[in-house]
């Protein structure tokens, strides 16, 4: 179980909820907070959540497990994202997502034993132009293929 929020976020989060005419409407700030904060936001930290917006946990729940860019657990150093829908798919996703699994040795929503990659598959990046694509981090990476990839993963730190 992960330790409570600090001072210091619960009145950054008062801060941020003040904005707003409703606490509800502050949920996805407050959220991104809390994952900057904690790295990903447990079952612990959405009741906190509730409470402090004074709002009911599944209301935070239903928002945690809408948005993939939540994450519900601790993910690696390197959090891969590869789209899987239907422009990516038919430019060959999955088999750069079949790749993926064999060179890092993990499914999909594992992290490596090292702790440095998580795989994950998405419904959509947005950038359907540079099919396909996955997103490592907050970065994109398009128009991918088996060899892009290796490169791009031999060059991370």
């Amino acid at each position: 179980m992960s330790p409570e929020l600090t001072d210091q976020t619960k009145k950054k989060i008062e801060e941020i909820a003040s904005r707003y005419a409703s606490k509800e409407a502050a949920l996805l700030p407050v959220l991104h907070l809390v994952q900057h904060e904690k790295g990903f936001i447990s079952q612990q930290e959405e009741k906190q959540v509730a409470h402090l917006l004074n709002i009911k946990p599944i209301k935070v729940k239903e928002v945690v497990t809408f948005y993939t860019m939540f994450n519900q657990k601790e993910v690696g150093k390197y959090h891969i994202q590869v789209c899987s829908n239907l422009s990516c798919s038919l430019l060959g996703s999955e088999s750069l997502i079949d790749h993926l699994k064999n060179k890092l040795g993990i499914e999909i929503g594992e992290t490596t034993s090292d702790k440095k990659f998580t795989l994950m598959t998405v419904e959509c990046l947005g950038a359907c132009e540079q099919a396909p694509c996955m997103m490592i981090n907050f970065d994109y990476f398009g128009n991918l293929d088996k060899e892009k990839i290796d490169n791009i993963l031999d060059n991370l730190e």
